[in-house]
């Protein structure tokens, strides 16, 4: 996008992150809008919402994001508390640095905690990956979804229905912009220097011919509370993924909340070494790695159903419902919740060569962060740039 060089924003972008999928989808919306001409100045905040090394750190080295210009260092606490305290620290730095926009992405607390703030201080909020539903108010990210997108001024889809759930929550459509997938911007950037999965094996002294000499395997992760937090429902888990390791070898990248629940609830016995590497907390090039060669993804996670769709990896959702169902309309994934039988089922399909493959969406193309930055551009207010 060219634009007048005799111009510029009124202030910087504030583009905010706090938590681990945070940073896939804001890497490529920063380097489009220094890419733009002219520049957009841009100023990155981590509110610390996820703040170990494994969580965080190591995110920004592989997506070759530059160190946060403010770190808020929130660190954990109940979803108030959380909430709160990012409100509390991101208003003074709002104040002093007067950006253009905010800039907030996905779901997490931050995003509503920033939106909140800008919004009652008359800041414009830009909202990307806006209008996804799961319709399921027992999730903490849904109540942050819709009330983001309610006081976002202007909200970037992933998909055209989302601009449809939008509309039935009385979103102006002048508000709304369909820009693609800037997750899957950062996936395709990446997948050439994604590790290899026997090497990320190898570094953490796991069995590497699980996933050598195209034998296949499945990749595992489970976080979300509702499926790791109560002992009866993991250990169910726990043992239908041993059905599956039965007939497929797994690899499993355990979350820290996962891993301490297994321990709390004595669980480890469950997981039979010989048919599981479980790995530690894993990097985004680790990830793309594992999960570009995987048989088979079973996750609770939304950013995995994205990129298991993109990927062409067959997928097993175990939840209960999604905010992102154009991964089961049009692509890899399925979802199976908790239900053994379906699991099994989703299993016995991908061996036996029915797994889906689907196909990849709409701006799905890698090119979302660059219609993100010329929009804004054209809708934020400039300034006459003087000489001298």
């Amino acid at each position: 996008m060219t634009a007048p060089a005799n111009e510029s924003l009124t202030g910087p972008v504030m583009c905010v992150v706090g938590a681990r999928p945070n940073f896939m989808k804001m890497a490529p919306i920063l380097r489009a809008l220094a890419a733009h001409t002219p520049p957009m100045p841009a100023l990155l905040v981590h509110t610390g919402q996820h703040y170990d090394q494994g969580m965080s750190g190591q995110l920004f080295d592989d997506l070759g994001l530059p160190l946060p210009d403010l770190n808020l260092e929130v660190g954990a606490g109940s979803h108030a508390v959380q909430t709160a305290e990012v409100m509390r620290r991101f208003e003074p730095a709002l104040d002093e640095h007067r950006p253009s926009c905010v800039v907030v992405v996905g779901d997490v607390n931050s995003t509503l905690a920033c939106t909140l703030v800008a919004a009652k201080k008359g800041v414009p909020v830009v909202h990307v990956e806006a209008g996804l539903r799961s319709y399921d108010r027992k999730m903490p990210e849904e109540i942050n979804r819709v009330v983001t997108d309610q006081l976002a001024d202007r909200l970037y889809t992933t998909e055209r229905s989302a601009e449809a759930n939008l509309r039935l929550e009385g979103v102006p459509g002048d508000r709304v912009c369909f820009a693609g997938n800037v997750m899957i911007d950062s996936l395709l950037s990446n997948l050439p220097k994604a590790r290899a999965a026997a090497d990320t094996l190898r570094a953490h002294g796991a069995d590497a011919s699980l996933v050598a000499h195209g034998a296949g395997y499945g990749l595992v992760t489970l976080h979300r509370p509702s499926n790791v937090d109560d002992e009866a429902t993991l250990r169910a888990l726990l043992c239908v993924l041993a059905e599956v390791a039965a007939r497929l070898p797994l690899v499993f990248a355990l979350h820290p909340r996962t891993r301490n629940n297994i321990d709390r609830f004595a669980l480890n016995g469950l997981m039979d070494p010989s048919r599981t590497a479980v790995l530690p907390p894993q990097g985004y090039l680790e990830m793309l790695g594992l999960m570009a060669k995987a048989t088979l993804v079973l996750t609770d996670s939304g950013g995995l159903q994205e990129e298991t769709t993109a990927l062409g990896v067959p997928c097993l959702t175990l939840r209960e419902n999604t905010e992102r169902p154009i991964t089961i309309e049009q692509g890899t994934n399925t979802l199976v919740g908790r239900d053994r039988a379906a699991i099994l089922n989703g299993l016995e399909g991908v061996l036996s060569g029915r797994g889906k493959r689907g196909r990849v969406p709409e701006f799905w193309d890698g090119h979302a962060a660059q219609r993100i930055a010329a929009d804004l551009w054209r809708w934020l207010p400039r300034a006459p740039v003087h000489a001298g």
